[in-house]
């Protein structure tokens, strides 16, 4: 499934009190890789943010009014989630003001536009129980540099949370992937009267150059990750991981 990774900037914290979208990004990530696709837009409140907020996000009232209002560009946003998988940091938070414009503009709930809603957070804190989990903490914990992140910004929040959420998912859940069922009867049925394993029964998968690409893409966020060569290259590249060490 396509993956959306998407932020808000608000005026204040409930929109039940008539706070509103002022600045709103998605960012897309397509085979475990950010793409330069992406949708940014500001959004005209009609109103003044909360002092609190303001020193947040920095948007003042007279740079908002020169943009437009979320019913006419709330089809940009249908059109770039629809049927994707949504992540969010603190979801409840970015959907309840997502439903809340959308109900203004006459459209459906955010959650039966998009193909599901992932909450980023609730993911890190099943990870990390106990520990601060904001972008800052989760950034820090990752290597992954947010020192431009001055103020709140849903672009660049989106950036770092598509890197975080590649991170946070790095776990591979099948060698073989999604074998058929004939296939895995006969991988099962391959074992001997002693109980061996015979690999002969299974199927042959060839890498295409998409995937070759994906997985190389995977290894480098490891390398990245460890500060060297990940055991797979190790493995895979003696050599080249002698001359590594020697060049270090």
């Amino acid at each position: 499934m396509r993956q959306i990774v998407l932020d808000t900037e608000t005026t204040g914290l409930e929109p039940e009190q008539g706070h509103r979208v002022v600045e709103l990004a998605c960012v897309e990530i397509l085979n475990r890789r950010v793409t330069d696709r992406h949708l940014h837009l500001y959004l005209n409140p009609d109103r003044d943010s909360d002092p609190e907020a303001l020193r947040v996000h920095g948007l003042t009232t007279e740079f908002l009014s020169g943009h437009p209002r979320f019913p006419e560009v709330a089809r940009q946003l249908v059109d770039f989630v629809r049927d994707a998988e949504v992540i969010i940091h603190n979801a409840a938070f970015d959907v309840k003001f997502l439903n809340a414009e959308l109900r203004r503009a006459g459209l459906p709930p955010f959650t039966e536009l998009c193909g599901k809603v992932t909450d980023s957070l609730m993911v890190a804190r099943e990870m990390f129980p106990g520990k601060r989990n904001n972008l800052d903490a989760l950034c820090e914990r990752f290597g992954i540099s947010n020192a431009h992140r001055t103020l709140h910004g849903a672009l660049l929040d989106s950036e770092l949370l598509g890197e975080v959420w590649l991170a946070m998912t790095r776990g591979q859940d099948s060698l073989l992937g999604e074998a058929s069922d004939e296939a895995a009867d006969a991988g099962a049925g391959a074992a001997g009267a002693h109980g061996r394993f015979d690999a002969s029964g299974l199927p042959v998968i060839q890498v295409d150059e998409q995937a070759s690409q994906a997985h190389e893409a995977y290894l480098d966020g490891l390398d990245k990750a460890a500060g060297r060569p990940c055991l797979w290259r190790q493995i895979d590249r003696p050599v080249e991981l002698e001359a590594h060490e020697a060049a270090g």
